[in-house]
Order: structure tokens, then C-alpha cells, then sequence
């Protein structure tokens, strides 16, 4: 089995002491930074973007995982790469043919059925030649088999357990059997994003993940190590 490692969304962390947020980090045995990309058009809800990864890569050599929920991934690409991020998470509702649902400004989730696999591993190859990782990203609603043909390609797969857009969410159970479809044909690293925390952990990593991305678990916990040593522990 994977070692465990465990990443923390800095969407909940105090932006006005950020590098106490990331010492805390540190000093609580975390691996990775996430770092939360919302545009108001793939998702209801606007973050932050290079700028503030910038910030993060001065106050931490931590891992920096910039995952992108815009429209139109491939024209920042390379700003995130510049502000210091280590992998870049690429949304592949971006990449294919929208449900009629979900082709409009302001309807969400967004979600797709089949995968455009050239334009897809153009970015990935993108980001591979400028020496960084990229992971493939899916919403709950996206069929897993949409990455048959792109898995070879990916250094990860991020699997969406809520409707991106806002932190708390409630976990989603249909994300375990996509990462058991994952695991079984790829040996790469699995992340799991939404709704983590010591109840949710268990069954993702059984599963097979080994990339668990908390956010308001970790930064409400009253002993923040305590609750980052427990999401690992669940690997013993």
C-alpha cells in the first residue's frame, strides 16, 4: 500500500497569518499544500489564483498543488507553474462535451460523458515539459471511465467526493467505488477531495487512495497534529 500523505486546502486557513497557517503545517507532519482555484464560471465561487500561490511558495517548501477549477485551464497554465506550484490540477469537465444540463453560464456541477483525450494530454504534456506533475481531476457526477486512455499519462488522479465550489460539504460514498476503479489500473497517487475527515478516511483509504485533501477538519480541529496524525494512522 501507498504511504499516506495528507494535503491541506488553504481556502480555510486565515489568509491575514498565512505563514503561521503554513508553519502549522509543517510542524503537523502535512506533505502538501492544496491550493483552491475557483473562477465563479466552472464553480459558484471565486478564490484565488497565482498571486496568492506566489505568497504560499514564499512561506513554505512544501509540495503545492494549484488545482484548477476555471474555464479555460490551458491560458494559466503556465502563471501557476510560474508562482511556484509543484502539480497542476486539471478539471477534465474542461475537456469534453458538456450534459445539456451544465452548458450555461451559472448551472453546475459541471459534468461530462466522454473525455477529449488530445486536448487533454496536450496540457498534461504541457505541464510535464515544464518539469511539474499533472493530475487528472473528476467531478462526482462524471463517469470514472472517462480517463481509460489518459491514466498512462497522469502523474495523479484527484477524485471529487463533493460538487466543487465551497468547503464543509458533506462527503459523497460514490466517490469509492471510482477510486477502486482507479486503483485497479493505476499505480499512481489518488487523492480524494470533499468531506474528508477522521469518519470519511477509513473507506477512501481502503479503497485505495493515499492522498487525503482536508480543509475545515484541520483547521477547526482543537490539535491540529493530533488530527493529521489520526487521517494517517487509518493506513496501519
Amino acid at each position: 500500500m501507498k504511504s499516506i500523505e495528507i494535503s491541506i486546502s488553504i481556502l480555510s486557513s486565515d489568509f491575514g497569518k498565512m505563514s503561521e497557517a503554513l508553519k502549522l503545517c509543517e510542524d503537523c507532519g502535512v506533505e502538501r499544500v492544496h491550493v483552491d482555484v475557483m473562477d465563479g464560471h466552472f464553480v459558484p465561487n471565486i478564490t484565488i489564483g497565482p498571486v496568492i500561490t506566489a505568497a504560499v511558495r514564499q512561506y513554505t517548501q512544501l509540495s503545492i498543488e494549484a488545482h484548477l477549477m476555471i474555464e479555460n485551464p490551458w491560458d494559466y497554465i503556465d502563471a501557476f507553474i510560474d508562482a511556484g506550484a509543484d502539480e497542476i490540477g486539471l478539471q477534465v469537465e474542461c475537456y469534453g462535451q458538456r450534459r445539456p444540463a451544465c452548458l450555461q453560464y451559472g448551472q453546475y456541477p459541471k459534468e461530462i460523458d466522454t473525455l477529449d483525450q488530445e486536448v487533454f494530454l496536450r496540457d498534461v504534456r504541457r505541464i510535464k515539459g515544464r518539469g511539474r506533475k499533472a493530475c487528472a481531476v473528476l467531478n462526482p457526477g462524471t463517469p470514472v471511465e472517462v480517463l481509460d486512455g489518459v491514466l498512462a499519462e497522469v502523474s495523479s488522479v484527484l477524485v471529487m467526493s463533493v460538487n466543487p465550489g465551497f468547503s464543509g460539504q458533506k462527503f459523497m460514498p460514490v466517490a469509492l467505488d471510482k477510486i477502486r476503479y482507479i486503483r485497479a489500473r493505476f499505480q499512481g497517487d489518488i487523492g480524494v477531495d470533499g468531506g474528508i475527515n477522521a469518519e470519511t478516511a477509513p473507506a477512501v483509504i481502503q479503497a485505495g487512495a493515499n492522498i487525503l485533501i482536508t480543509a475545515s477538519y484541520f483547521f477547526s480541529s482543537a490539535d491540529p497534529k493530533a488530527a493529521a496524525a489520526r487521517l494517517k494512522s487509518y493506513s496501519l
